[in-house]
C-alpha cells in the first residue's frame, strides 16, 4: 500500500505514519514546499498511490487575530484545494481520499450526530464547512472520499492532554470556565483504527463523527486527569483569562460540542477507549 500524507509530521501524522510502516505501507508526506508547487508538479508526486490522508492545518491552540485566521483558513482550505486539483489531474486515480475535519463545525448547543446541521455560524464553525465543501469535491473525479470530523485528541507524548499535563502536576490545574462546556474526544489509538478501517473497508465514504461514544465535560476531563496523576484540581480559570490570551481563540475552550460516532457504531466501529478516565489513564502513564 503507498499512502501519500499532508500533515505527516504533527502528531496524528506521526502515529498513523508508525501504524503504517508496521505493515510495511510505504508512506510518502507532502511537505510545504510541495504545496507551494504547480498541481502539475504535486499531481506527479501522488501519481501511483493507493491513498491520500489529509491532515495539514495550522495549529488552533493560539491567539487568534485576524492575520492568524488567514493563516488557519489557508493552511486548511487553500492546502486541501490544492490536494484535490492534483487528484484531478492524474490519470490514474487512488482508490481513497481521506481528508481531516473538526467537531467545531457543530453548534455548542444540542447533541450532535452526522445527520445534525446544527453547524456554528462562527469562524471556526465556517471555515470547517468550507473544508469540508473543498475536500468532497475529490468525489467528482471518482474517487471515495472520507471525512473525519474528528474530536479533541487525547494520547501520549502529544495531542491535548500535553500542554495540560505541567500546571496539573504542579497543582495548579482546574476547570475552565464553569466547567460544564462539552468535551468530546478519542485516543489516538482509536483515531489510528478508525483511519486502518476506512482504508481497508470499502463502506467508508462520506463524513463520519470521529469521537468516542461517551463525551464528558470540562469538569469530567479535568477530574479524570487529576485522578491519574493524583494531584488535586479545585483551582478555577476565569473566562476572562483566556479571552485575553487567546482572544477569540477562547472559544475553543470556553464551548464545546457534544458529539458522537453513529456512522462508525453503525459499521461495526469498535473503541478500545470509550470512557475518559480510561483514555487519560492510558496516556499520561
Amino acid at each position: 500500500m503507498n499512502v501519500v500524507m499532508s500533515g505527516a509530521t504533527g502528531f496524528i501524522g506521526g502515529n498513523l505514519t508508525k501504524s503504517f510502516t508496521d505493515r510495511n505501507w510505504k508512506v510518502i508526506p507532502i511537505n510545504r514546499e510541495d504545496l507551494t508547487l504547480g498541481s502539475g508538479l504535486l499531481a506527479e508526486k501522488i501519481e501511483g498511490s493507493d491513498a491520500v490522508i489529509n491532515l495539514a492545518g495550522a495549529p488552533v491552540g493560539t491567539k487568534w487575530t485576524e492575520q492568524y485566521k488567514k493563516i488557519l483558513y489557508d493552511s486548511r482550505i487553500e492546502t486541501t484545494k490544492r490536494v484535490v486539483n492534483a487528484l484531478e489531474k492524474i490519470g490514474q486515480k487512488p482508490h481513497l481520499f481521506i481528508s481531516t475535519s473538526a467537531i467545531g463545525i457543530y453548534s455548542s448547543k444540542g447533541s450532535h450526530t452526522e445527520e445534525s446541521k446544527d453547524y456554528a455560524d462562527t469562524f471556526l464553525g465556517r471555515l470547517t464547512l468550507d473544508w469540508e465543501r473543498a475536500a468532497m469535491k475529490a468525489t467528482e473525479f471518482g474517487i471515495r472520499t472520507v471525512i473525519f470530523r474528528c474530536g479533541i485528541v487525547i494520547g501520549r507524548n502529544g495531542g491535548a492532554l500535553q500542554k495540560m499535563l505541567l500546571p496539573f502536576r504542579l497543582g495548579l490545574g482546574g476547570v475552565i470556565g464553569d466547567g460544564k462546556q462539552a468535551f468530546s474526544w478519542v485516543h489516538i489509538e482509536d483515531l489510528v483504527s478508525a483511519y486502518l478501517t476506512a482504508i481497508e473497508d470499502k463502506r467508508f465514504q462520506g463524513i463520519y463523527n470521529l469521537t468516542a461514544p461517551n463525551p464528558t465535560t470540562n469538569e469530567g476531563l479535568t477530574k479524570a486527569l487529576g485522578h491519574a496523576i493524583h494531584r488535586p484540581t479545585f483551582l478555577h480559570v476565569p473566562s476572562y483569562v483566556l479571552k485575553l490570551q487567546f482572544g477569540e481563540g477562547a472559544s475553543m475552550l470556553l464551548e464545546g460540542q457534544r458529539v458522537f460516532p453513529e456512522r462508525l457504531l453503525r459499521h461495526g466501529f469498535k473503541f478500545r477507549f470509550s470512557g475518559i478516565q480510561e483514555a487519560v489513564d492510558e496516556s499520561v502513564k
